[in-house]
C-alpha cells in the first residue's frame, strides 16, 4: 500500500519545486555539523567554559544520530512531508535558543535541541527523493544531493570563519531562521501523503531507549577516550561496557519485536550490508581527511588557518565533480553502483601518494582533488541502492540506515585516525582546545612523518571500502522502474 498519491511520478511542480524543498533542509543540517569549527574559540571567549567546547559539536552529533532512525520510522508511518515539517520546526526553535544562549551550558542544551531537529532534516530529505522521483531520474537528484552535502559540510568551517571574523558568532544561528521559514514553505507545497499501512504498526519504546543508551555511550567513548580521559581508565571502561552491553541487549530485543525501531529489516536485505560497509569506508576516510588535513598543512607546511581551510577546496570541488559525473554516467547507462569501487580505489591511491611522495602544495592539491572525486561517487549510488532494495513503504527506514551508517563511519574514522596521529606524536589532547595547542611546538618533520603514516593507514581503510563497493549490487534503473520496485 503506497504512502503517496502518485507512485513513480515526479512532483507536478517540477524539478525546481522538489529541489528547493529537499535540498535546503539538507544544506541546513549538513552545514551545522561543521559550521562552528572556526567559531569555537570566540564562543569560549564570550561564554567561558573552554573545557566544555567539544560538547557544542558532540551534543549536536549525538542528538542527530539518535533521532535519525526515529524520524525514518515516523516518516514511514505519518508521511515524510509531515515529519520533515516537524523536524524543521524543532531545528528552528533550537537555532533561536542557540543564538540567545547566555552561558556555555545553555548553548550546549540548545545544540542538543537543534540536533533533535537536524537528525530529521537529512533523513526525510533523502526519503522524499525516493518517494517522489522515479528510479530513472534519481541519479540526477542524488548527484545534486551529494554535491550540496559536500559543499555545506566542507564549507561550514569557511563560512563560520568569515562570519566570526566580521561579526558575531550568534549570526550563525540567527541565519537559520529565515532559511527554515523558506524551507517550511517549500516543503508545504509538496503533495500531501495518503494514510500509510504502517500507521497502526506497534511502537517500540524499549528499542528507542536501548538505542539511545548504546549510541550515546559509544559516541562518547569514540569522541572522548584518549582526549578527555585515558583509554585505559575507569571512565573509559564504564562507557565501553555500557555501549557493548546495551548494544547486545538491543540486538536481542530488536530481533524479537514485531516492528523494531532500528531498520534491521533493511540491513538484512541481500546487498545492503555491502553498501553500508562502502559508506563507512567513504565517510570515515573523508571526515578524517577534513579534520586532519588542516592540522597537517598548518604545522608541517606552515600554512595559515585561513590558507589551510582554503586548501580544502580541491577536496570539495573534487567531490562535487565526482558526484556530478556519477549522476550523469548513471543517467546515461541507466545503471547505478558501477563507479564507487573505482572511486574509492582512486582515493586509496591518492592517499598512498600523500604517504610516500615528497610533499608539495601542488601534489597535496591534486591528491585531495582525486580523493574528493572518488568520495563523490559513493553516497548517490548508496542512496539509490538502499531505496530500491527497501521498497516504497520503507524509504524512511532506508534513509535512516544510511544516515546512521555515515555518522558511524564519520565518528569512527575521525576518532581512530585522529587518535593514531596524536599517539604517533605522543600528544595528549586533554583539556580545552585539544591537540591544536600542543602541536605548535613540535618539529614539522616529526609531524609530517606521523601524518604520512596516518595517510597510509587511511589508504588501506579506503581500499577496504572499495572492496565492499565491488560486492554491493548494481541497480538496473529501467528494469526496476518497469517492475515498480521503487
Amino acid at each position: 500500500m503506497s504512502s503517496v498519491p502518485m507512485p513513480g511520478r515526479a512532483v507536478p511542480a517540477g524539478f525546481g519545486a522538489l529541489f528547493s524543498a529537499v535540498m535546503l533542509p539538507m544544506f541546513m543540517a549538513a552545514v551545522d555539523q561543521t559550521l562552528l569549527a572556526a567559531a569555537t574559540p570566540r564562543i569560549a571567549h564570550d561564554l567561558g567554559g573552554l573545557a566544555d567546547t567539544s560538547w557544542i559539536a558532540v551534543g549536536y552529533l549525538l542528538a542527530a544520530t539518535i533521532t535519525a532512525p526515529l524520524y525514518g520510522r515516523m516518516g514511514d508511518r505519518f508521511g515524510r512531508r509531515s515529519v520533515l515539517l516537524v523536524a524543521l520546526t524543532i531545528f528552528a526553535v533550537g537555532s533561536a535558543a542557540c543564538a540567545l544562549a547566555p552561558t556555555m551550558h545553555t548553548l550546549i542544551a540548545a545544540r542538543l535541541l537543534q540536533g533533535l531537529g537536524g537528525g530529521g532534516l537529512m533523513v526525510m530529505s533523502q526519503a522524499l527523493i525516493g518517494e517522489l522521483v522515479p528510479p530513472s531520474e534519481r541519479p540526477r537528484y542524488q548527484g545534486y544531493f551529494a554535491a550540496v552535502f559536500t559543499v555545506s559540510s566542507v564549507g561550514g568551517p569557511v563560512i563560520g570563519g568569515v562570519v566570526v571574523n566580521h561579526g558575531d558568532w550568534r549570526w550563525l544561528f540567527w541565519a537559520n531562521l529565515p532559511l527554515a521559514v523558506l524551507a517550511f514553505w517549500r516543503v508545504s507545497s509538496l503533495p500531501r501523503p495518503t494514510r500509510s499501512a504502517l500507521r497502526d504498526a506497534p511502537y517500540d519504546p524499549a528499542g528507542v531507549v536501548l538505542f539511545a543508551l548504546c549510541a550515546v555511550s559509544a559516541l562518547l567513548w569514540l569522541s572522548l577516550a584518549g582526549h578527555r580521559f585515558p583509554v585505559v581508565s575507569p571512565a573509559s571502561a564504564v562507557l565501553l561496557v555500557l555501549a557493548l552491553s546495551s548494544g547486545a541487549l538491543l540486538a536481542w530485543q530488536q530481533r524479537r519485536h514485531a516492528h523494531p525501531f532500528l531498520p534491521l529489516d533493511v540491513l538484512r536485505i541481500r546487498g545492503v550490508g555491502w553498501v553500508c560497509l562502502s559508506v563507512i569506508g567513504f565517510s570515515g576516510t573523508m571526515f578524517a581527511l577534513v579534520f586532519l588535513l588542516p592540522i597537517y598543512l598548518q604545522v608541517a607546511h606552515h600554512s595559515s588557518a585561513t590558507g589551510a581551510g582554503l586548501q580544502l577546496l580541491p577536496l570539495t570541488l573534487g567531490m562535487v565533480t565526482g558526484s556530478t559525473l556519477n549522476a550523469r554516467f548513471s543517467s546515461r547507462v541507466q545503471r547505478s553502483g558501477i563507479l564507487p569501487p573505482w572511486g574509492l580505489g582512486a582515493a586509496s591511491l591518492a592517499l598512498l601518494s600523500l604517504a610516500f611522495m615528497p610533499p608539495s602544495p601542488a601534489g597535496i592539491a591534486i591528491a585531495s582533488a582525486v580523493c574528493g572525486m572518488g568520495f563523490g561517487t559513493v553516497m548517490p549510488s548508496a542512496q539509490i541502492a538502499t531505496q530500491m532494495l527497501a521498497g516504497r513503504e520503507r524509504l524512511g527506514a532506508a534513509a535512516a540506515l544510511l544516515s546512521l551508517t555515515r555518522s558511524t563511519g564519520a565518528a569512527l574514522g575521525t576518532a581512530a585516525f585522529g587518535g593514531l596521529a596524536f599517539a604517533l606524536l605522543n600528544v595528549s589532547a586533554g583539556g580545552g582546545e585539544g591537540a591544536t595547542l600542543r602541536l605548535d611546538g613540535l618539529p614539522p618533520e616529526r609531524v609530517a612523518q606521523a601524518f604520512h603514516i596516518v595517510f597510509g593507514v587511511a589508504a588501506i581503510y579506503a581500499a577496504a571500502g572499495a572492496f565492499a563497493a565491488t560486492r554491493a549490487p548494481r541497480m538496473d534503473l529501467i528494469k526496476r522502474e518497469r517492475a515498480g520496485a521503487e
